[in-house]
């Protein structure tokens, strides 16, 4: 059975096999970082969740189709776990690389979301950036997104998993505004330094 460790928390008083992020003390084995274990598995691991995409309620995201089966298609959507759209929800087919936009409808226990109102995304690309820092890509009142908008011309997407779908415009400049602002999202004034950094890369 998975479920959700934290920190210090015991996974097991048996020996086991060792997998990434467990320690061990005393005999007993422990959770070195919050993430996912199985309980039922030969081998004593954590998948870590720092880092990922942690799906929240109404979040919207931008997801990949990895699997394609009968009664629908596995979405990555940047997190530990898959989620999965039933061929009932779409409109049309979807094949392996397809980029779908939805929403978060529900999240279990495990932290894994059940996804809305899907939608498939034309040609594109697909920006990745660390998930929790999307708000920054955002901004206050929808601002930094209006500056992006405005200094590339591309119609742009931003999912709260960490992911941008962009087209047309300039892709290239987008991408190196969507990194500078990854990278500086502690930092204020940030919206006037991307409006700077615009007019000096046009």
């Amino acid at each position: 059975m998975k479920q959700v460790v934290v920190p210090g928390e015991l996974l097991s008083e048996e020996r086991k096999k060792l997998g990434p992020n467990v320690y061990v003390l005393n005999g007993k084995i422990y959770a070195k970082v919050l993430g996912i274990t199985n309980t039922e598995s030969e081998i004593a691991e954590v998948v870590a969740l720092k880092g990922m995409y942690i799906p929240k309620r109404d979040d919207t995201i931008v997801g990949i189709v990895n699997r394609v089966v009968f009664a629908g298609y596995g979405v990555d959507v940047n997190s530990f776990a898959d989620s999965f759209i039933p061929k009932k929800a779409m409109r049309t087919d979807l094949k392996l690389g397809d980029v779908i936009i939805a929403k978060v409808e529900d999240v279990n226990e495990l932290k894994e979301a059940d996804l809305s109102f899907p939608r498939k995304m034309g040609d594109g690309e697909v920006i990745k950036i660390t998930a929790v820092r999307s708000p920054r890509l955002i901004g206050k009142n929808g601002s930094m997104l209006d500056v992006l908008t405005n200094g590339t011309n591309c119609e742009i997407f931003i999912g709260k998993n960490g992911r941008v779908w962009a087209r047309d415009g300039n892709i290239n400049l987008l991408k190196k505004a969507v990194h500078f602002i990854d990278e500086n999202s502690y930092k204020s004034n940030l919206t006037n330094a991307v409006e700077e950094l615009l007019k000096e890369k046009k």
